[in-house]
């Protein structure tokens, strides 16, 4: 088996390249010459604050470069992917730090054993040298019922202390006191991941392996494995199962939660969840949380701490109080933190009324005209023709598309008998097409009925109960055609159904100027232009559509939308010689 492929260089220099690609992208960054450190570039503003230090594996991304700004961390210190950083570098950005004037350091470490061990060295070492520092250890995860000697793991909770304290030491808040308040904060954060697949480390294989259609509960942001697997529900039973781990009283790592509770929620995408699906699973962890009485103040959603590329979620709580959202709403230069509204989630009223009436023009009475019965004849003999053709159609689709064209007329043409069944046909003939777009809009779908929609709606301004000539059908087909052309961007010699409608409408214009005697002899040419142009289709190459994607010598039969055309126009021809 091959490790995965993944768009880098080289295993080697990828941790490097992506620091400095990070730094590139952001004005207020930069890196410290011969150490994977990431300071801010406004060293200066630090000189009497006190200053932030995180830092990790990499593989976290945005985690810990991206929250280096005015209001979070200072500088962050990178290691190796998902391998804690050397306790020589952490202790280059302590001392980077302590040189710019800062006050004191504060370290916030996620609690994995050789994170501790290497930032509690380089802490002593810079004790040693009169740097006041002190040490946060962040231990938010709720997955086990009993954490083992190691403890509860450090997750993305991590990101909300480096906001509350970064906003402290903004302010001027001493060591001591910024120490003191996240510690509290902190008993009020938890956070639990669920994967949908494992991911893997630069030039290695998959950290664990997990069959498809199986999920994990409860894992770590190292693919550590997890606490439970199952097969993989809906979002909304994904989202329950796992707010109920989290706050289950019989676990010794659970959030006590209850109604009433005030919270903010992190929905944190651990690397490869479609921006679709991280917006479905917040919808679901709000849903859940108001289902508790709990009231969610503010929400974030989006990669804030992730696993590379592995496909899950993790949710992280935290309680708060009017202080802590004060901290958490401060602003910030972070790249990485979210622009956030400071309305409260839960509560507020998210949907506007449309603010017109949604009638729809199929749903209007009318009443009938001398027009009617013809018109009522005409769509009858089209309904029936395309619901005739509609194997045809969808055999010649299959060629060039997806092989539902002639589904898509045939619904059109159910829609329209249906219709016909309830109403009477206006006497307006504009009015008669209005409600045909209106039908054809809501019933075909797809881009034909987009097309045909457009056609009628554009063709509807030019008949009316008076100017119901051949001239005026004519001037409203063309309209119709024009309209087709502009919106659909396709034009005649494309392989559409413009290649039957174009020559028809063109023809038909002769009536603006053919005496009424005239009339039949134009429609049967309009007619016959429409199925030779139909025909014509076998040689064109398709440039518009969805046929325009297929290899243009496999396609060999005309077009399914121009041999549609073709058979209206035919069946509204042979309508109106029925009447004479």
């Amino acid at each position: 088996m091959e490790p995965k492929r993944k768009l880098i260089n080289s295993v080697e220099s990828c941790v490097d390249e992506a620091l400095c690609g990070l730094v590139r992208a952001s004005g207020g960054l930069s890196l410290l010459r011969g150490h994977r450190v990431v300071l801010r570039s406004d060293l200066d503003n630090l000189k009497g604050k006190v200053a932030l230090l995180s830092g990790g594996g990499s593989g976290h991304e945005p985690a810990h470069g991206g929250y280096i700004g005015a209001g979070m961390l200072s500088a962050a210190v990178a290691g190796g992917v998902f391998a804690s950083p050397p306790p020589t570098s952490i202790l280059a950005a302590i001392l980077a730090l302590h040189k710019a004037g800062a006050s004191g350091v504060l370290l916030i470490v996620k609690n994995y054993t050789g994170d501790r061990l290497n930032f509690g060295l380089a802490a002593e070492q810079a004790r040693n040298q009169g740097v006041a520092v002190d040490m946060v250890i962040v231990a938010e995860d709720c997955a086990f019922d009993q954490p083992s000697k190691a403890g509860r793991r450090g997750l993305c909770g991590t990101v909300f202390i480096h906001k509350l304290a970064g906003a402290l030491a903004e302010e001027g808040c001493p060591l001591d006191q910024i120490v003191s308040k996240v510690t509290e904060v902190l008993k009020g954060i938890g956070t639990l991941g669920v994967s949908l697949s494992p991911c893997s480390v630069p030039g290695c294989l998959p950290s664990f392996d997990l069959p498809p259609g199986d999920m994990e509960l409860g894992l770590g942001i190292h693919g550590e494995p997890g606490i439970q697997r199952s097969k993989v529900a809906s979002a909304d039973e994904v989202v329950k199962t796992m707010l109920d781990h989290m706050t289950n009283p019989d676990s010794q790592s659970h959030l006590p939660l209850s109604s009433g509770d005030a919270v903010v929620l992190c929905v944190n995408n651990l690397g490869a969840l479609s921006c679709l699906e991280m917006a479905v699973v917040t919808r679901a962890a709000l849903n859940c949380l108001e289902s508790r009485g709990v009231v969610v103040v503010r929400v974030m959603s989006g990669a804030f701490m992730t696993s590379l590329e592995m496909a899950g979620v993790s949710l992280t709580l935290m309680k708060i109080n009017p202080e802590v959202l004060r901290l958490f709403d401060a602003t910030t230069s972070a790249p990485a933190w979210p622009s956030l509204s400071s309305v409260c989630v839960s509560g507020r009223s998210y949907i506007i009324d449309s603010p017109f009436l949604t009638t729809r023009p199929q749903d209007d009475t009318h009443g009938e005209g001398p027009w009617s019965p013809m018109m009522r004849n005409a769509l009858e003999k089209i309904c029936s023709t395309l619901l005739d053709k509609q194997e045809e159609l969808n055999s010649l689709d299959r060629a060039a598309g997806d092989g539902d064209c002639g589904n898509t007329h045939a619904q059109a043409a159910r829609a329209i008998q249906n219709w016909l069944q309830d109403h009477v046909v206006p006497g307006c003939p504009g009015q008669l097409l209005s409600v045909l777009a209106g039908l054809v809009q809501e019933k075909m779908g797809g881009s034909s009925g987009a097309l045909y929609s457009l056609f009628l709606t554009a063709a509807a301004g030019h008949v009316t109960e008076g100017r119901s000539d051949a001239a005026s059908w004519a001037r409203a087909l063309h309209a119709g055609t024009q309209a087709m052309r502009r919106y659909g961007g396709a034009d005649p010699g494309d392989r559409t159904m413009l290649d039957a409608l174009c020559p028809a409408a063109d023809e038909l214009m002769k009536l603006t100027t053919t005496p009424p005697s005239g009339t039949m002899a134009v429609l049967q040419a309009a007619v016959q232009k429409a199925t030779s142009g139909a025909e014509a289709t076998r040689d064109l190459t398709a440039r518009a559509g969805r046929a325009s994607y297929i290899a243009a010598d496999r396609v060999t039969l005309p077009d399914p939308g121009a041999v549609a055309v073709a058979a209206i126009l035919r069946a509204v021809m042979e309508t109106l010689e029925e009447q004479k």
